[in-house]
């Protein structure tokens, strides 16, 4: 009876904790899955599966240290996983562009696949760490412009009609994310190269 009483009170107090930490977390989290995916729908899924994980990381009596940070790096995941759900209709052929010699590739070409073992699926995660990183770092209407265009895969002619902006706009403003994306980026490139 002790016994069952007390595992009632450390289930209330792991409620308890959880309940505080969603409401503390969530306008957070929220705001950062949004800034990265497009859809309203896909946030408020991604925003229940990251909140599933915590209860369910409580309930197995996982510890969780910095909450917040553990929190994102879930939510970083969920938008990779969705992003990778949705690959064929958003990154399909269509998203493609030359390298230096003329030959066409498409965003999946640049990263290593995923199937090369855990050296490649760890460079791949890395990679698009950091440009996750270098896209937080550019001024919101860059970045706005170069995720719709390039992930998105929206045209330049279609992002005019909805912002009320010129298709000069927003191609200089594209033009000015890649070239940041590319100092940015350069290092871990070289890195990659080298090996």
């Amino acid at each position: 009876m002790e016994q069952t009483l007390s595992s009632q009170a450390f289930r209330t107090d792991q409620d308890k904790r959880i309940s505080e930490t969603i409401a503390r977390e969530q306008s957070r989290l929220r705001q950062f899955i949004r800034k990265r995916v497009p859809d309203a729908s896909d946030t408020e899924d991604i925003l229940q599966e990251v909140f599933y994980e915590l209860v369910d990381a409580y309930r197995l009596m996982k510890p969780v240290e910095q909450v917040g940070a553990w929190l994102l790096r879930v939510a970083r995941n969920r938008i990779i996983d969705l992003f990778r759900k949705k690959r064929p209709s958003v990154l399909g052929n269509d998203s493609t562009f030359a390298n230096e010699e003329g030959d066409s590739l498409r965003w999946e070409d640049l990263l290593p696949s995923p199937d090369a073992g855990p050296e490649a699926v760890y460079a791949r995660h890395l990679l698009l760490d950091e440009l996750d990183s270098a896209l937080d770092e550019l001024p919101e209407e860059q970045r706005d412009i170069f995720v719709a265009h390039e992930i998105e895969g929206r045209s330049f002619k279609e992002l005019s009609e909805a912002t009320g902006l010129s298709i000069n706009t927003l191609l200089s403003r594209k033009h000015y994310a890649v070239r940041q994306l590319r100092r940015r980026l350069q290092a871990i490139y070289e890195e990659f190269e080298n090996k």
